[in-house]
Order: structure tokens, then C-alpha cells, then sequence
């Protein structure tokens, strides 16, 4: 098999979504690369998620839906589900940017590469053709995972291969097992390949992104996530990234 025939097994997790579902799994059946294993993972939703989701049943490949444990749970499933060669994530708030994207994506794949990733940008929750702010990984370095940098999580798509050999999401994190999962890749020597261009785009909100409890949360888990894969921190580091977050809104 060439890197251009590879499988991606693309999981989407939602939960009473309704508002946005429909939105994100037409972005995904409008990609141009085909040979893709759709699965989507609900959490049991009381809305008409399930409903809108079964509208397209015959072009996507897994239904899961019941109670879970949180999102990462919800991720795991959807993984330990997969059959493909490659694995990413596109949750119920995320579309692809363009039709192109998953092919520009798996063509960054070659025997020399593990991982890839790229560019997202933030778009209003009420009009996905307003963007807000960029979310670029071009200055992405490993040393810089101290400061609670990370890659855009939603353009992170790993060989199955990566989750076998150094496992899943951890569900002791509530908001950053995402920055654990990628830091603990890495950290093993995954090998990488960042492409320039924007691939996702997602809607502003969310939990890791709303509330300053949260946020405060996020950071220090981000850093418990450095200390227990060997990456030196502290939670005050991550005021350093702040500066960053502001430039950020200048960029769209």
C-alpha cells in the first residue's frame, strides 16, 4: 500500500449537538480523499443528535452511543472501534476548512513520518464564515511544550500504529489528556511533520476554552502532563504563553 492509499479512521464525539452536527459530518463527506472509516461516537445524547446522525447512516461506518466517561473516554472508543491505518479527530464543533483537507493532510504522510499536523482557525459560533483567530503551529518546538504550547489538537492525526506502542487518552485529565497524549508522543520519539496550512476550523467556546476556572484547571494539568512525561514545569510557566494567545487575534 502507497502513503496515498492509507485508511483514516476519522472519529467524531459528540453529545447533544444537535446544533452542530449536521455541520461537521457534511464536512467530512465532502472531502475529496475517500478512503476514509467514519466513526462517531455519541455520549448518549437526549437531543435529535442521533436523529440528524442517522440521516446519513449509510455513509458512515460506526455508530456508537451510549454513557461515557467524558470526551477522552468517547475518544478511546471511537480508537479501540478503528480499523485504519491512520487515526484523527474532528468533534462535533470542528468542520474541515475546505474539501482538500484530509488529502493535504494524509499526503504529508511518507515511511519517514508518524504524525502530522497543521493550521486552525477559530470561527464565530454563529457564522462559520467569521473567523476570529488563528491557531498556527508554525513555531511549534518540543521545548516549548514546557510553556503549555501545543500543536492545534483537531489537525493531529497519528498512525494507529503511535496509539498501540504508547496508548490512548488518559482519563485522569478532564481537559488537557490531548496535550498529555501528543507531549507523550513526542517524548518517544514520534516523528512529525507539520504542514502549512489551515486545515479545521472550530467554533469558538468549549470547555477547556470557556470559563477562567477552566482555563486555570487546563494549565495545571498541562503542566502535571510535562512533569510526568519528563518535560520540566510548573503551572506559572504557562503565563508565558498569554502574549501569544493575544497576537492570535491580530492574525486572521
Amino acid at each position: 500500500m502507497s502513503e496515498s492509499d492509507l485508511k483514516v479512521s476519522l472519529i467524531t464525539v459528540c453529545y447533544n449537538s444537535a446544533d452542530t452536527i449536521k455541520d461537521t459530518i457534511e464536512s467530512v463527506l465532502s472531502q475529496s480523499y475517500k478512503n476514509i472509516e467514519y466513526i462517531v461516537v455519541d455520549g448518549g445524547s437526549c437531543d435529535a443528535t442521533l436523529s440528524i446522525v442517522g440521516e446519513y447512516s449509510e455513509r458512515i461506518a460506526t455508530v456508537i452511543s451510549k454513557p461515557d466517561k467524558g470526551i477522552y473516554d468517547a475518544m478511546n472508543r471511537g480508537i479501540d472501534a478503528s480499523t485504519g491505518d491512520v487515526i484523527g479527530i474532528l468533534n462535533s464543533d470542528d468542520i474541515f476548512e475546505n474539501t482538500e483537507a484530509l488529502k493535504d493532510l494524509i499526503s504529508a504522510f511518507t515511511s519517514e513520518v508518524d504524525a502530522v499536523f497543521a493550521d486552525l482557525i477559530y470561527v464565530d459560533r454563529n457564522d462559520l464564515k467569521k473567523p476570529t483567530r488563528l491557531y498556527s503551529s508554525k513555531g511549534f518546538r518540543l521545548w516549548k511544550m514546557r510553556f503549555g504550547f501545543m500543536v492545534p489538537h483537531p489537525t493531529f492525526y497519528a498512525r494507529k500504529e503511535c496509539f498501540q506502542k504508547y496508548g490512548k487518552y488518559r482519563l485522569g485529565y478532564r481537559v488537557a489528556a490531548d496535550f498529555e497524549l501528543m507531549a507523550r508522543f513526542f517524548v518517544a520519539g514520534v516523528r512529525f511533520k507539520r504542514i502549512d496550512r489551515v486545515v479545521v476550523a472550530m467554533r469558538e467556546g468549549g470547555i477547556s476554552s470557556g470559563a477562567l476556572i477552566w482555563r486555570v484547571h487546563q494549565n495545571i494539568e498541562i503542566a502535571r502532563a510535562c512533569r510526568e512525561n519528563g518535560i520540566k514545569s510548573y503551572a506559572p510557566f504557562m503565563l508565558m504563553k498569554l502574549p501569544f494567545k493575544i497576537l492570535s487575534f491580530f492574525k486572521v
